[in-house]
């Protein structure tokens, strides 16, 4: 296949609406003490009757002590106890199925939320870190044809307190010892589950705000741990880019013309390759933070010399000073799809070429393969 000839996806691509905000007319999730910050959590208790000052008593249980059982929180009064933990710490999510991959060291979790949706977040836990890969949203918007959660479609968004509960799920495992290595601690988060998190962009910054927060407010996680992905809202880029939080960007281009980009990734209709490359390069010129390309390697599709050579040009016209990092990811192929992943030997000339323009380029170390490592694969099979 050229670079001119037009993918013929598995399913019609979609007209997208831009879903940015939260859908109307759902009920919500409980509200949780991750959903506020330290004052809005007092003003809730003191509403509500109850000493605002527990409140901090309660962040440190949760964010401190990664308690989940009242219990425990011996420092709360045996009166007030439920009350409280009803007020600010209510159920969100329920495991379903855990699954491990690579002797342990990568859990994959299916989660149910109160209304009955599932998602999905995995932890890794490397020689030198510990990542927990979220999910921002139940199903996804985008219709990426290549994408298990794509292709089921939108169901909704997440709190941000349902974000964070994810990470604090993870934290919780590695403390105790769950996983192989001893006891430790979570140093990274990616929005790179399940939804486009800039498509649900107040609850994801919200989490993101609740994963640097000093504790016993939030985590206490440095913002250079945690990488936000998208596939190019380009209004929220931009957005982002004036938060003052110096999260690392991740963009998920997939192609490097219009072309091919259109039927890979659909929301490019609405904004171009030049404009979502630009929104990117401003981000990294504003946060001094660089940005990292996303690029699915797809057999036929994407990995050609060629290709890598356009990919190679659009990136460095905007400079040499370091701005942007590739991340080549072997596709992990859905059941049943006609995407595959490319020939070793195609990936290894993708990144020469890239590399003798300039380009940094790696390509991902895959995990969870045997344990419906896709995105979306293992809530899709449950449902």
């Amino acid at each position: 296949m050229s670079p001119s000839d037009p993918v013929q996806p598995d399913q019609p691509i979609k007209t997208l609406p831009l879903v940015f905000d939260e859908p109307r007319g759902r009920k919500k999730p409980p509200r949780h003490l991750a959903d506020l910050d330290e004052a809005g959590r007092k003003a809730l208790l003191e509403e509500m009757g109850l000493p605002g000052f527990r409140a901090k008593q309660l962040s440190m249980h949760y964010f401190g002590r990664l308690a989940d059982d009242p219990a425990t929180m011996t420092d709360l009064p045996a009166t007030q106890r439920d009350e409280l933990v009803a007020a600010l710490l209510p159920a969100l999510m329920t495991p379903l199925r855990t699954m491990e991959a690579d002797k342990g060291t990568t859990r994959k979790t299916l989660w149910k939320l109160f209304d009955g949706a599932l998602v999905e977040s995995v932890l890794m836990r490397y020689p030198d870190r510990a990542t927990v890969c979220v999910s921002s949203q139940a199903g996804c918007g985008m219709a990426c044809p290549f994408c298990a959660t794509g292709q089921g479609g939108l169901q909704r968004n997440m709190s941000t307190a349902e974000i964070v509960e994810q990470v604090v799920a993870g934290a919780r495992s590695m403390a105790r010892g769950e996983v192989p290595g001893g006891p430790g601690r979570v140093s990274n988060v990616v929005f790179m589950g399940m939804g486009e998190p800039l498509a649900n962009y107040k609850a994801v910054i919200g989490a993101v705000r609740r994963l640097v927060d000093p504790s016993p407010a939030g985590l206490g996680m440095s913002a250079r741990g945690i990488t936000v992905s998208t596939v190019g809202l380009v209004p929220r880029i931009r957005q982002l880019t004036e938060e003052g939080i110096p999260v690392t960007l991740a963009l998920s281009l997939h192609a490097p013309d219009d072309e091919l980009r259109n039927e890979l990734v659909p929301i490019n209709t609405r904004f171009s390759v030049a404009e979502t490359v630009e929104a990117a390069w401003n981000y990294a010129a504003t946060t001094k933070r660089r940005v990292s390309i996303e690029y699915a390697m797809m057999r036929g599709i994407n990995d050609q010399a060629e290709r890598a050579d356009l990919l190679g040009d659009v990136l460095s016209s905007y400079g040499d000073w370091g701005w942007v990092h590739v991340n080549l990811i072997p596709l992990n192929p859905t059941p049943g799809s006609k995407w595959t992943a490319s020939d070793p030997k195609d990936e290894r000339e993708f990144v020469r070429r890239l590399e003798a323009k300039g380009i940094p380029t790696t390509v991902r170390d895959t995990r969870g393969r045997e344990i419906d490592g896709a995105c979306g694969q293992l809530a899709a099979t449950e449902a």
